[in-house]
């Protein structure tokens, strides 16, 4: 180990060493300051990825072991919770991820949750490094433990039908709900399911208990593509710049939304 200060400023965070330092290092290059590596360009998007579906298995084992009783709706949405964009945003700052992220200057203004994404590619970086394990006791040892009460955060309402269609508001795209069908499952429970769509085209469905249930879970599906899916953020753009013709051609001015318009 001939220079330990990038070891121990990751122990300070980890709680354990180590061995591949490349990978953390990694983790946190963002994209707008990637670096040229073995002919191609190195970020932490691909560790983000993976530490993404990492971290989604883990809340959810968590959570489902801690809510015994609880439906699936109820875990989903707890889950949501934890692993949306501002929290981990927020566990990031708290844990001095920001300290650690190398970016370009203009970058923490045009992407308000590079940190919490750092976060998820570190998570990534501990799982390749590690194993699954590891990274099971770094999220509950450094994150859960720490930073978050499930049964405080399990008790708080998330609107994302709201958030969904402020965010419509903002981008000038038209969403619709609409309930597509309701049947009993073989408990003789009622079910409903609903559609989300995003000016015609159908992008997420809902499956819950209650209406409003199922337009919740439509309405997080909507908005984890949003913030997630390359092919709906390409529709997007296409829309909103459609939108922006339109409205030239009929001689008004459309103010361009940012690019995160609300949490996940």
């Amino acid at each position: 180990m001939t220079n330990k200060e990038p070891y121990l400023s990751l122990y300070k965070i980890l709680g354990f060493y180590p061995d591949n330092i490349k990978l953390y290092e990694q983790a946190f290059i963002h994209r707008s300051i990637s670096s040229l590596q073995y002919g191609k360009r190195s970020n932490n998007e691909r560790l983000e990825f993976l530490g993404d579906a990492v971290l989604d298995a883990i809340i959810a084992d968590l959570v489902y072991k801690h809510f015994p009783n609880k439906r699936e709706g109820f875990l989903t949405n707890t889950r949501s919770k934890i692993v949306q964009r501002e929290s981990l945003n927020n566990i990031a700052l708290e844990l001095g991820i920001d300290k650690k992220v190398t970016s370009m200057p203009y970058a923490t203004t045009h992407h308000k949750y590079m940190y919490g994404n750092a976060l998820e590619a570190l998570i990534g970086a501990i799982y390749l490094d590690q194993g699954y394990r590891c990274c099971c006791q770094f999220v509950e040892k450094h994150i859960i433990d720490k930073y978050i009460s499930l049964d405080k955060l399990a008790s708080q309402e998330v609107n994302f039908k709201s958030r969904l269609l402020e965010w419509g508001q903002k981008t000038k795209l038209h969403i619709e709900f609409d309930l597509i069908e309701t049947f009993t499952d073989e408990e003789g429970s009622p079910v409903f399911q609903t559609s989300v769509s995003l000016e015609g085209t159908p992008l997420g469905i809902g499956i819950g208990s209650t209406k409003k249930e199922s337009q919740q879970l439509a309405a997080k599906t909507v908005i984890q593509k949003i913030h997630k899916d390359k092919d709906v953020q390409i529709l997007i753009e296409n829309l909103k710049q459609q939108s922006t013709d339109t409205s030239y051609t009929k001689g008004e001015e459309i103010e361009k939304p940012q690019q995160d318009d609300f949490t996940e």
